[in-house]
């Protein structure tokens, strides 16, 4: 990647997006972020980023493909992480998850076409894998549509390829498994858990306790997802992006209990809990295949992620952002 061209991160008001435009402009390169368009001009976490001259915002949306054009041109480097992303909103509006995340990624990956073969690091799921057949789960794991969202996500890593294997565009797929930490929706488990527990719940609600989970902290999935970027011999794989090791859902919850030095009991609320033949009930990724094309390793276990995370959530301004009492599919 050269330090001077533009690099371009869609989906760069979200959670794992501004973390990454965050590393970027840290390494020293200019970046081109995407917001999703809005009539309160906000750009999402990107509001918080300190101003930098090698920031430039512009707000849109990847359904248009005339818009995605212009957003493309001039850059030199795509990571494309817009998506819709909850599992249970795609119960209720899988054709939403079907236009954003399979025609958008169309868009993307067409544009990049039409201006030259612009590299693309189009990040991906675990969720495309399903509950384990076999663990841990490498790249050659089947894919199993177990909800709406992963048969979007398993469609748009397939259109990706397919740009690959049919025009030459250097595509690489991204496969995070769970990330974490500052700036999550509170839609995710670690952020629902601390912020109950911090705003002083007498109980927190939670859906299934027994799946597990391969957790990655956000500072290690961005720095996977650069370090795909800035080796060539990652183009045109498939590569996870994982901490080899595994936690339940209620594992989980007493640690971040043991670390906050609360005994809140949990409780099961049955609207969380998802369809059983939708669960994935375990994910544990084998992350050999990134480690030994790019050298990336995880910084940080569990407990370490987890401590820096409930110390961004609880600070006051951070809490006030979140809506502990509702829950949000």
């Amino acid at each position: 990647m050269d330090n001077n061209a533009v690099v371009l991160v869609t989906g760069a008001d979200g959670f794992i997006g501004s973390h990454l435009t965050e590393l970027l402009l840290l390494r020293g390169y200019k970046v081109r972020a995407l917001a999703q368009y809005n009539s309160f001009n906000s750009t999402g976490w990107l509001d918080k980023l300190p101003s930098s001259a090698s920031l430039e915002v512009v707000s849109g949306d990847i359904r248009d493909p005339y818009f995605c054009r212009d957003l493309v041109k001039g850059t030199s480097v795509v990571f494309h992480l817009a998506a819709l992303i909850a599992i249970p909103y795609s119960y209720h509006a899988p054709s939403s998850y079907a236009s954003t995340n399979v025609m958008g990624t169309l868009n993307i990956l067409q544009a990049a076409r039409d201006y030259g073969n612009i590299r693309v690091i189009h990040t991906s799921t675990s969720e495309v894998y399903g509950t384990a057949l076999y663990v841990p789960i490498d790249e050659k794991h089947p894919r199993q549509p177990q909800s709406p969202y992963s048969a979007s996500k398993i469609g748009a890593d397939a259109l990706a390829l397919s740009f690959w294997y049919s025009f030459n565009l250097p595509v690489t797929i991204a496969r995070p498994f769970n990330t974490y930490g500052p700036r999550q929706s509170a839609r995710a488990v670690i952020p629902t858990i601390i912020t109950q527990v911090a705003s002083g719940a007498k109980s927190v609600k939670l859906g299934s306790l027994t799946p597990k989970r391969d957790m990655n902290y956000v500072k290690d999935t961005v720095a996977g997802l650069l370090s795909l970027a800035e080796n060539e011999a990652t183009v045109g794989r498939e590569i996870n992006i994982c901490s080899g090791k595994e936690a339940s859902v209620g594992e989980i919850a007493e640690i971040i209990m043991d670390l906050m030095g609360g005994g809140v009991p949990v409780i099961t609320d049955e609207q969380r809990i998802r369809p059983e033949a939708s669960e994935v009930q375990r994910l544990w990724g084998d992350n050999s295949l990134i480690t030994s094309l790019t050298g990336w390793k995880p910084e940080y276990d569990l407990r370490k992620g987890l401590r820096d995370s409930i110390e961004w959530f609880i600070r006051p301004e951070n809490l006030a952002r979140y809506k502990p009492g509702l829950y949000n599919i």
